[in-house]
Parts: C-alpha cells; structure tokens; sequence
C-alpha cells in the first residue's frame, strides 16, 4: 500500500481534507511528501491505524478526538472525550476579555469550566501579568487543562469543583466562562460529533429546560467573587442573549451588553458591578 493508495482508500469513506490529515498524523509525512511522491510505501503498523481512524471518523468521531489535538489561536492544544473540541466562536470570549483587561498590571481571572483550559491559558499567555486561575468540575477535564498549560508554558492555577465552590473567599477583577448552554433534549446534540463529546460540558441536563441553568447559577454567585468594577463575561447560545443580559441586570450588574461572533451570531454577554 503507498500514500497515493492509502488516500484514496480513505476517501471513498471520509472527508478529503480530513483523510489526507489522518494519514499525515498516522505516517508522519507532509502535505508535500503526499503531492510529491505518493507512490511512498506505507508499512503495515501505519496502515493499521490509518485505516482503523477512517472507520472511527466515518462513523462521526471527531477528528481531534481521533490525533488527540487541535489547534485554537495558533496554538495546539491537547484534547480527549473528556473535554469539548475547542470552536473558533469561544475567541470573542478571550477578545473580549483583553479589552476589559486593558490597563491593569496584575489582575486576577478565574475561568469557570475551563475544560481542556483554552481561555485560562491563552489569557494567560497573552496577558503575561495576569494571575489566571481555572475550575472545573471534571478530574479528566483539568487533567487534560494542566497538561496543556505545561506543555505551553502558562501559569494557570487550576482547581476542581463546582463552579464557584473551591474560590471561598477568593475576588477577581474578571470572571470569564464558556458553560454548558444547550438545552438538553435539542435535536443538534445528536449532530455533528456532539455524541462524542461530553454531555456535561455541552447540556444542563435540566429536563424541559432552556439551556439556562448554569448562567443563572454563575451570575448568581459572581457578584461575591467580584472586586469593585470587575466584569463577568459569558459565552450562551444564539438565542440566549436577551435572557442573559437580563439575568445581569437583575443580579445588579451594571451595562448587560451582548457581542456577536463573526458570523453575526450572539456569542457572548457581560457585564460589571
């Protein structure tokens, strides 16, 4: 079997884009080895798992989950079936984030649910001065977080549990997160990969509920982690910035905006004490 073989084998099943990435990871040779020398053997172990990963992602798995990593602002970042497949969309959250940030030397950020640690370490990378902590509930989670943040070189202090749970007495001058916001029973989570990905970084799990259930809990509670002027920021659904802004404002929260992502989408809601 050679490269040129071993494509187009996988191709009548998957994705070209997606079959030329998995038979560079499973053999180690380049874009340019594959347009310039295809006839290139593939020995036996490479195939073998060439062939069993066009298998899984003909079946939906996601490709991440299949190599193990994935790229988010430049960096790759190191993901498993315990953590969500970074978007692109969750860059608003960190963007805005930098701009809320502008002008302080040292300030404290906690990101709840910080998952493989996408925010809390990028914050932490691009904005050197920054004291960066991370909560999540799941061990597998911040196992893959704190994986990331050394193989990055960012100092981030992770803790484990329920959102605001181990921060007892702890303030911030910017609370960041990407919760769970989908509503549980919406038809999208059997699409797309989300089978693959964990339900409770994706769902509230609140049956017959709007998807609501954890910003309601954070904006509740982030008032008393909150220095003077400090900002929560929040990523929700397309649907939920209205909700969300209004949640702020009657927890006491002062100028509830929301900003869309690129494709015009509401993405994520703020606000400050």
């Amino acid at each position: 079997m050679t490269l040129g073989e071993a494509l187009a084998f996988a191709r009548q099943q998957i994705d070209r884009l997606d079959a030329r990435l998995l038979l560079q990871y499973a053999t180690g040779c380049s874009h340019a080895d594959l347009l310039a020398r295809p006839e290139t053997p593939v020995v036996g172990p490479a195939f073998d798992q060439f062939s069993e990963w066009v298998t899984r992602r003909a079946a939906g798995e996601p490709l991440a989950y299949l190599v193990g990593e994935t790229e988010f602002r430049g960096r790759v970042f190191q993901v498993s079936p315990d953590v969500l497949i970074p978007r692109p969309e969750t860059e608003v959250l960190i963007d805005l984030a930098r701009g809320k940030l502008a002008g302080q030397k040292s300030p404290a950020i906690v990101d709840l649910g910080t998952g493989s640690g996408i925010v809390a370490i990028s914050l932490a990378l691009e904005y050197p001065g920054a004291i960066v902590s991370a909560v999540d509930l799941s061990p597998g989670a911040l196992a893959v977080a704190r994986n990331n943040a050394g193989r990055l070189g960012a100092g981030v202090v992770f803790f484990v549990g329920d959102w605001f749970t181990p921060l007892a007495g702890q303030r911030f001058d910017l609370i960041v997160s990407n919760p769970p916001y989908v509503a549980e029973g919406d038809p999208h989570l059997e699409l797309n990969g989300l089978p693959h990905e964990p339900r409770m970084a994706l769902t509230d799990q609140e049956a017959g509920g709007t998807g609501l259930a954890c910003i309601r809990r954070i904006v509740a509670d982030a008032a008393t982690h909150l220095r003077p002027g400090g900002w929560l920021l929040f990523e929700h659904g397309y649907d939920q910035g209205e909700a969300s802004r209004n949640l702020l404002t009657a927890a006491g929260f002062k100028n509830a905006f929301t900003h869309p992502d690129l494709a015009g989408i509401d993405r994520v809601s703020g606000a400050h004490l």
